[in-house]
């Protein structure tokens, strides 16, 4: 996969997150996956059509995705992931491949994104429709967030 198909999402976590109260924004490791994702507790998943087609999925644990919706939701306790939680997390989902949308378009190349799909329980796998996947982990505060993206190939 090129390059380039990556790297607006790792712009857009240094550009929301510093939005929404996180300083140290950080790349971690990169890694190739097959097409079945191993969640640790929470997924969310985002369709991408236009000149490149495929998704990214967000993927953390239960206890990080707390703290992140926690973050969002102006440090108001989190206990469980309820509707309000699981709202936070879809939006910021929604404003980090929206911002990638941007940068993809700044590039050229056009792209639409569908709206989030969240999806969270213990142990569980996510099947996507392309052979590998990129996973490129970002420390949000020291807050691993993967994001997985599977994306068709690009002309």
């Amino acid at each position: 996969m090129d390059v380039k198909l990556i790297n607006p999402f790792i712009e857009a976590f240094l550009v929301v997150m510093p939005q929404i109260g996180f300083n140290d924004i950080k790349k971690g490791k990169m890694s190739l996956k097959d097409k079945n994702i191993k969640s640790d507790g929470v997924m969310i998943n985002l369709g991408i059509i236009g000149d490149v087609k495929g998704n990214v999925l967000y993927g953390m644990t239960i206890e990080n995705a707390k703290t992140i919706a926690s973050k969002m939701m102006m440090g108001m306790s989190v206990e469980t992931l309820d509707d309000m939680a699981q709202s936070a997390l879809s939006e910021l989902s929604n404003m980090l491949t929206a911002n990638a949308s941007i940068n993809f378009s700044n590039m050229e190349i056009n792209t639409n994104i569908s709206t989030p799909t969240l999806m969270y329980g213990k142990d569980f796998n996510v099947q996507v429709n392309v052979q590998k996947v990129i996973c490129i982990e970002i420390l949000a505060d020291g807050i691993p967030i993967e994001v997985n993206i599977a994306f068709n190939n690009y002309e």
